[in-house]
């Protein structure tokens, strides 16, 4: 006979779920018309739940869009930090961070949405989040180790900053889908096509360790 459910495991379960189902909600409704356009209404009607519901669990819709983003970036940081990086050489560790930045932004455009929204905004909401800004700094961190690592060995080229090599992987990985609309019009290339994903991956694998090479 299969045991039921314990009430404590039961009470604990649905409540995250509840929360997971509208942050869920709320990604897909934030992603396509922003803070100021998005409505808690339209939200709840994504969900099995109710508008004071996500009051309840939020307490405003400002307060549900950080939980969004801070959910977001973090997901970008739990790709990262699964690779365990230190357990690699410098040059194969730089090229898996280029391999699953590019991977999870080309997988994630409402992430790559919602940041292009919140720069509009001028990070008011990032500004505000001492999560995001804690997440964010991981990822320096695991650059910052490797990059001494490949120079100390000789792998990599002395005086690199861990932010400009930051900067220089997410730039091309967040433009290619911040911008593949406007370029499929304008130029008539599809960036989502699998053999122009394969060859972008590639190409920005070497720009980068090209970058750091001695």
């Amino acid at each position: 006979m299969t045991k039921a459910a314990s009430p404590t495991r039961t009470q604990t379960r649905a409540p995250e779920e509840t929360r997971r189902q509208i942050l869920d909600a709320a990604v897909a409704e934030f992603s396509e018309k922003g803070l100021a356009g998005a409505r808690v209404d339209d939200i709840a009607a994504r969900t099995r739940t109710t508008k004071r519901m996500i009051y309840y669990y939020f307490t405003s819709k400002e307060n549900l869009y950080a939980a969004v983003l801070e959910r977001l970036y973090g997901g970008m940081r739990d790709a990262e930090q699964d690779l365990h990086f230190d357990d690699l050489h410098p040059i194969e560790a730089l090229k898996k961070i280029v391999e699953v930045t590019f991977d999870h932004h080309a997988a994630h455009p409402e992430f790559v949405r919602l940041v292009s929204t919140e720069n509009i905004n001028e990070a008011r909401i990032v500004s505000a989040s001492p999560t995001i800004r804690a997440r964010n700094a991981t990822i320096i961190g695991i650059l910052k180790r490797i990059l001494e690592r490949g120079m100390r060995d000789g792998s990599f080229r002395r005086g690199l900053d861990p932010l400009d090599v930051h900067l220089l992987i997410s730039s091309f990985c967040f433009y290619r889908v911040s911008n593949r609309y406007t370029i499929r019009a304008i130029f008539g290339r599809d960036l989502q096509a699998p053999k122009v994903a394969t060859s972008h991956r590639r190409m920005i694998c070497e720009a980068v360790l090209r970058y750091v090479s001695p």
